[in-house]
């Protein structure tokens, strides 16, 4: 393999794809910002409205691998495009939802087609580029989460907050729109592999390393969000920070792991397990800074950079190692996508009972903290295989 070879610029489907789950993660986190303007337009409260990113994670976590099953014997191209179309009919529903109880279909209907696109779109993924960059390839596909999150995000809530909620609906639309037309004409039509079958599918998950997989992956996002869902108020609170400057750090979060998801992809492919095994102890350090230190202003800082690096960004290794333990298989990356939700609710929710039994808002990065170490323990078999060979 020639350097050249190595390095030459991945397929433009590879960015088109990421360009998709840009749009699409988009869509899962428009509301959280413009809550309390539907629920005065609705005429509901903002808990009601608040239930609507919840529907959306559970729709991806149990909607999104129901999907994939029904798709398994579509080719990957069709199954891509038919996910474009449920989603885009799904947001324009939302858009023109006369009711809380339709715009509840309507985030149902999204957050199925966005868990089922994850696995297909990294499924095309690998099968367009070498073995030896897959890690990159799904590194560029899933930095669409990240973008989403520092720009998509805000961008759809800036619309929502002085044009209106439905219009940014209506701009998400478009965006996918925009990803599904490119798809036409720049994804190929990838034939289905024939040894993909609803049999081999549920066989593969049979086997006990690929749980522990998804274990670790689990831990290291719930221990993320376990912190980041409780980063503005303990900020604020706690930190003594003021709105401007939690908006300022909560950008240069999004930036870090914007940079954390580059580099981690670059280690993926060769360098799986022990790029795990540090973002897992750099995670824990950070979290645990973050917690001792919650009044520092200046280690507060330094703590949330240090976790937009090494958190969520982490997700290229764990992809890669998915893929590896399962063949890349396309039901079972869904279901990783799925694992992660949970990792996203498990963390958030402990973070958040920690608070409600009087802990403070201190508790969360002590929850990341045992939550990260735990995850260090899941690896623990796989580092013991590196030192010692067969």
């Amino acid at each position: 393999m020639t350097p050249v070879q190595r390095n030459a610029p991945l397929p433009i489907p590879v960015y088109l794809l990421g360009f998709g789950i840009f749009a699409l993660v988009t869509s899962e986190f428009q509301v959280s910002g413009m809550m309390p303007v539907m629920a005065d337009d609705l005429g509901v409260s903002i808990p009601q409205v608040g239930y609507l990113v919840s529907l959306y994670a559970f729709a991806m976590a149990v909607g999104g691998p129901l999907l994939a099953i029904g798709l398994l014997r579509t080719p990957p191209k069709t199954a891509l495009l038919t996910l474009y179309l449920i989603f885009i009919a799904g947001e324009a529903m939302g858009a023109l939802a006369g009711s809380y109880r339709m715009l509840v279909v309507a985030r149902l209907i999204t957050g199925s087609a966005s868990g089922a696109f994850f696995g297909v779109a990294l499924a095309i993924c690998i099968d367009l580029v070498a073995e030896h960059r897959r890690g990159w390839a799904t590194s560029v596909v899933l930095a669409g989460i990240m973008v989403g999150t520092v720009l998509g995000l805000p961008i759809a809530n800036l619309i929502g907050t002085h044009f209106g909620w439905r219009e940014s609906f209506w701009v998400v639309t478009g965006l996918a729109t925009m990803a599904c037309l490119a798809s036409i004409g720049w994804v190929p039509s990838v034939p289905r592999n024939a040894a993909i079958s609803l049999k081999g599918e549920l066989a593969a998950l049979k086997n006990p390393k690929l749980w522990a997989v998804f274990a670790t992956s689990l831990l290291i996002i719930g221990a993320t969000f376990a912190a980041f869902s409780y980063f503005t108020p303990i900020l604020r609170n706690v930190t003594g920070y003021g709105d401007g400057s939690v908006a300022l750090l909560l950008f240069i979060y999004g930036l870090a792991t914007v940079v954390g998801n580059t580099v981690v992809g670059k280690l993926a492919d060769r360098h799986t397990i022990p790029t795990l095994f540090i973002g897992l102890v750099l995670l824990a350090l950070f979290l645990a800074l973050f917690g001792a230190f919650t009044h520092s202003k200046a280690v507060s800082a330094l703590a949330l950079v240090g976790i937009g690096l090494v958190g969520v960004t982490m997700n290229p290794a764990m992809v890669s190692r998915v893929m590896r333990t399962a063949n890349g298989r396309p039901l079972v990356n869904t279901l990783h996508t799925s694992v992660i939700t949970l990792g996203i609710v498990l963390g958030t929710f402990l973070g958040g009972l920690c608070i409600s039994a009087g802990l403070g808002l201190r508790a969360p990065p002590w929850v990341g903290f045992f939550m990260a170490v735990a995850g260090l323990l899941t690896l623990v078999p796989d580092m013991r295989s590196l030192r010692c060979p067969q």
